[in-house]
């Protein structure tokens, strides 16, 4: 049994605050949990519906969500607040048939040296048929120090017959630097949404592609991706959809460009089978200067105006 108050006295103000942000706890969860920690397994605490078991070579962990399970959450933040760690983690979810759950996930850096820190994720997801995932992801870098704060995930996913995946991964500021891959393969009747939020300023750089197999009859995908990329910062946004039966794909790429920002949309679209539907939009530009004029004549500065646009377009 896991001992939660000693937990939360093994963690300081800084990796308390950084849990919250990308986890919005304000305290261990009672339920099922893995949190790590500078490259560690600080505690983790399995359920009788949800088990937790560490890799054998330590290089992160394995989920297992019984069959039939319901209305159950998972909790597996990462959070770092050292300078010069380079981690690297795998961790596994098989969600059980007929499952429906949801896990929160996400990294936070907390850099305030002159070295980076670099956190890359490895998450393989294999969903049985006819489970439920729901999947949110939150990073976050900050911190004053001149060390760069860089976050690489990589998600593979494996969905059976009728199985469905819902992904929300947010990234506000703070990351110096991101590759953010995501590989899919879906069987019949399977359906994923994915809902991207990314937001880059200074010198930062963000790089994200999507490659989705439709391998299934009826096999349903839908990716939209929300940027706004300010200052100098850059962005590269990657689709590659391969439709393989009868299936449909939709991918929504709309980006906002600020100052000397650049942002780049790519996208692919393989039709190998005559009852395959792939779609592909993508809209870049900077705020309309009629939305800035309105919201200033209700009292709003220049820099609050666009700011409440940009909140606006990406919590939307």
């Amino acid at each position: 049994m896991t001992d939660v108050r000693s937990c939360e006295a093994m963690m300081n103000e800084i990796e308390k605050a950084l849990l919250e942000k990308i986890s919005n706890l304000h305290k261990i969860p009672s339920g099922a949990f893995s949190i790590r920690r500078n490259g560690k397994l600080l505690k983790k605490s399995s359920t009788t519906d949800i088990d937790i078991e560490q890799k054998q070579d330590g290089s992160g962990i394995d989920v297992f969500v019984k069959p039939n399970v319901k209305n159950k959450s998972l909790h597996m933040p990462v959070i770092i607040t050292l300078g010069g760690l380079n981690d690297l983690v795998y961790n596994s979810f098989y969600i059980g048939e007929n499952a429906d759950v949801t896990i929160i996930a996400g990294c936070g850096i907390h850099n305030s040296t002159c070295n980076n820190s670099q956190h890359n994720g490895v998450h393989t997801f294999h969903l049985a048929k006819s489970s439920k995932l729901k999947y949110i992801e939150t990073h976050v870098g900050e911190g004053d120090g001149v060390g760069a704060k860089i976050l690489n995930p990589t998600t593979n996913i494996f969905m059976a017959e009728n199985s469905q995946m819902e992904i929300e991964t947010i990234q506000i500021e703070g990351v110096t630097s991101t590759l953010r891959e995501t590989n899919a393969e879906l069987q019949n009747g399977a359906k994923l949404l994915i809902n991207e939020k990314l937001l880059t300023c200074d010198k930062q750089r963000a790089k994200t592609n999507f490659k989705v197999s439709l391998l299934g009859r009826d096999s349903k995908v839908e990716i939209v991706s929300r940027s706004v990329a300010k200052e100098s910062s850059f962005q590269e946004f990657r689709s590659n959809l391969i439709g393989k039966n009868s299936c449909f794909g939709h991918v929504e790429c709309d980006g906002i460009v600020l100052d000397k920002a650049r942002v780049i949309s790519i996208p692919k679209i393989d039709a190998q089978n005559c009852e395959a539907s792939l779609v592909h939009e993508a809209a870049i530009g900077k705020i309309a200067g009629d939305e800035i004029v309105k919201l200033m004549t209700l009292g709003l500065g220049r820099k609050q105006a666009e700011d409440v646009i940009i909140n606006s377009f990406l919590l939307n």
